[in-house]
């Protein structure tokens, strides 16, 4: 698990500094204004549908039936259950992007605000007409991504999102030239369509390492495809906080401003990249495991490995909380200051960064913890949670926003994703007779804590020290964000090694043997 949470994250890593690269380069040529917001507008609806009825939840779902048949050494009714739900996706998801395509004159004004003008809202429209066939790609690719980590294969599956992001990039520089005005953005609209079809034919091509051949067969009856289904309708509740959320801020940024939708979304971004190297790598690489330790009813098992995930999650996240809280103008102005995006597009994003950051650790467990239920096929539980912390979302942003504007948004975010976290572990608690190694994990949390705010408190003064000296060129920029994170890291490191973290001495032990293996 140590080897593959590894291989995941450093995958993963890429593919997160890739994509904060291709946000860079989108904001260099369109800033925080009207046509990005109208891009961002555009890609929420269908991602969320992407995520809600197809990749995330079908993923999900299916991983724990597959698993289960693969670990009773069923591996041909694994496969056909496979091949059934490919083309049972293939012609759904199919008829549903036709749908979207068609109504979305219909569909998309109702996430648009008043101060969007006509011409935003036709661009908006246009923009999601050219995306909504993402649905059928990114459902056919959860289905492929899922079959690959049931087999305990993570590199494809971390590696190919980075390709996703440079082709994006290659297609909106060849493309945008033979656009003008507003509608140089639907450069980046196809770019984001064509790269996801790139994307399906990586997991496609992955398949042969696991000697999986897909059959052109549909087998109705087979009462695992009922499962599959069954489970997936929670699913799509639970593993939907996220991009609900997203589209929430998105929706009621719209009230705030032109120029909030997408300065949220910048943000969330910088958010997304700890975010997605460590929680989403630990919580993808154990999800196969605790299918396999539920599928063998091994409540042991499971409590000692989604203690040890909540930890390795604190251990990695809090940091990084504390140093966006500490330096979110900076680092905003470090990635995307530049081109088009001016220094109050800094002002609005740094706002967005700084409440993000609260929200990082929980967002982590959240994700282990959602997982864990999946795993166990019990996923009416977070379903239920889940629509307790969309309320708790749209409450705290609706009563924050006007006086608030973007803060009052994401605050929204962070009160709904630590309610979820403490419904999760209490209820997860139950279910495992109070026994959550809660004290191990509580006493270890506080030492991080502590650490954290001492790598906060130095990564500040070094920050200021040599920025105060060299001043805010893109080199002296890399140079003092740079002197912080790493003076800060080291710090940090030595006060978790110094404290005892068993988590840290795990990962400084595999740092050493890969180092003595190199």
């Amino acid at each position: 698990m140590a080897r593959n949470t590894a291989i995941f994250s450093l995958g993963t890593g890429i593919s997160r500094i890739v994509g904060l690269l291709r946000e860079v380069v989108f904001a260099s040529y369109f800033g925080t204004s009207g046509r990005a917001s109208a891009y961002t507008i555009a890609s929420l609806v269908p991602n969320l549908v992407a995520q809600l009825f197809a990749q995330s939840a079908l993923s999900a779902a299916f991983v724990p039936v597959f698993t289960d048949l693969l670990q009773k050494g069923r591996r041909r009714e694994a496969l056909s259950l496979a091949s059934t739900l490919f083309w049972i996706m293939l012609i759904g998801l199919g008829a549903l992007t036709a749908i979207f395509i068609l109504a979305a004159p219909l569909i998309m004004p109702v996430f648009i605000g008043p101060t969007f003008s006509s011409g935003l809202n036709d661009l908006t429209i246009g923009l999601s007409q050219i995306m909504f066939p993402v649905i059928l790609l990114l459902g056919l690719n959860g289905l492929l991504v899922g079959i690959l980590q049931s087999y305990d294969h993570f590199t494809i599956p971390a590696i190919s999102p980075a390709i996703w992001n440079a082709v994006i990039i290659v297609l909106l520089v060849l493309l945008a030239p033979h656009f003008h005005g507003k509608d140089e953005i639907y450069a980046y609209a196809i770019g984001i369509l064509a790269a996801t079809g790139v994307q399906l034919a990586l997991a496609f091509g992955a398949l042969g390492r696991i000697d999986f051949r897909l059959r052109f067969s549909v087998d109705w009856h087979d009462p695992r495809v009922k499962q599959v289904f069954i489970l997936m309708l929670p699913v799509t509740i639970g593993l939907g906080i996220v991009n609900l959320d997203q589209l929430i801020n998105s929706a009621f940024g719209s009230l705030v401003s032109d120029e909030a939708p997408r300065a949220i979304d910048n943000a969330f971004r910088i958010y997304m990249l700890p975010q997605g190297v460590f929680s989403v790598a630990v919580a993808t690489v154990l999800f196969p495991t605790l299918s396999r330790l539920a599928s063998r009813r091994d409540p042991a098992g499971m409590r000692r490995t989604v203690g040890s995930g909540m930890r390795q999650i604190n251990l990695l996240l809090i940091p990084a909380a504390a140093f966006m809280i500490v330096l979110p103008t900076p680092i905003t102005r470090l990635v995307f200051q530049r081109g088009h995006f001016n220094t109050h597009s800094t002002h609005l994003v740094a706002i967005a960064l700084f409440w993000f950051a609260f929200s990082l650790p929980f967002g982590g467990i959240n994700l282990l913890l959602t997982r864990t239920f999946f795993a166990l096929q019990r996923p009416w539980i977070p379903t239920r949670l889940a629509a307790m912390n969309m309320v708790v979302d749209v409450i705290v942003s609706l009563a924050l926003y006007k006086p608030l504007g973007i803060a009052g948004l994401v605050i929204g975010t962070v009160a709904a994703n630590a309610v979820m976290a403490a419904l999760q572990l209490q209820r997860l608690r139950t279910g495992f007779n109070g026994r959550l190694e809660g004290a191990q994990t509580t006493m270890i949390t506080a030492r991080i804590a502590v650490a954290s705010a001492l790598l906060a408190g130095v990564s500040w003064v070094v920050w200021y020290a040599i920025d105060s000296v060299i001043g805010r060129s893109l080199p002296a920029q890399i140079v003092s964000v740079g002197a912080a994170g790493l003076a800060g890291v080291w710090l940090y490191s030595r006060a978790v090694l110094a404290m005892r973290v068993p988590e840290a001495h795990q990962v400084s032990r595999l740092i050493r043997v890969r180092l003595g293996r190199a």
